[in-house]
């Protein structure tokens, strides 16, 4: 962490929230005190077994997140999952610390990110633009420094359109190498969990702790 403490990070990600002002981004969020809770949970910096020790992250709100509701961008799909989804599982388990669900494509049926009921997360380069889908608000956290990274899907371009649209890395992974184990399907058969960074690296080295087959599918 470079001397900064956790309780300092937390600070800044809240921060930079506040400074976005865009309520288009999360659809659900960690209050302070919930993120100081999870890095209680963290134990002392270690590098070594914990790479992501301390970093900030985001999750598409159709990917489970244990005591966080899941929506899909849908208010009337909505449940609280009693546990997290694999990836999301194991990058807590390295370190990271999950800042809140973002907003997407509805059931991530979407390209421009404009299909939620939810206000549209505003583009990170032009805010006269489409932020890009359907993980429009993992893209936009991203892009605008809330969380060094974030989590989306991937279908048909979902994960790498709104990357794009908002000038950062989105690594999707081959179909499988990533479990999709808890996440809201859009096409069970393709779907892909994507990694949104600000750089290559960043988005290898998130990819390098979370990669993980699900057994219970066949790719």
């Amino acid at each position: 962490m470079g001397g900064v403490s956790v309780a300092d990070m937390v600070d800044t990600v809240h921060a930079r929230i506040e400074a976005a002002d865009d309520p288009g981004i999360f659809i659900h969020l960690a209050a302070k005190a919930e993120m100081l809770a999870q890095a209680k949970q963290l134990g002392p910096f270690d590098p070594v077994a914990k790479p992501l020790w301390g970093v900030p992250f985001a999750v598409k709100d159709n990917i489970d997140v244990a005591g966080m509701p899941t929506t899909a961008a849908c208010a009337e799909y909505a449940y609280i999952p009693d546990k997290d989804a694999t990836v999301v599982a194991r990058l807590k388990a390295v370190g990271a610390l999950v800042v809140g669900k973002t907003n997407l494509d509805q059931f991530a049926t979407g390209l421009v990110g404009v299909r939620t009921p939810y206000p549209i997360p505003r583009n990170a380069v032009d805010a006269s633009l489409v932020p890009g889908g359907s993980s429009s608000g993992s893209a936009v956290a991203t892009a605008r420094g809330i969380v060094s990274f974030a989590l989306g899907t991937d279908t048909a371009g979902s994960g790498r359109i709104p990357a794009g649209l908002n000038n950062i890395v989105g690594l999707k992974p081959t179909v499988g190498a990533l479990s999709a184990a808890g996440v809201v399907p859009a096409c069970r058969t393709l779907d892909c969990i994507s990694v949104f960074a600000l750089t290559v690296d960043d988005a290898y080295a998130v990819y390098g702790v979370a990669a993980a087959k699900d057994p219970a599918r066949s790719e």
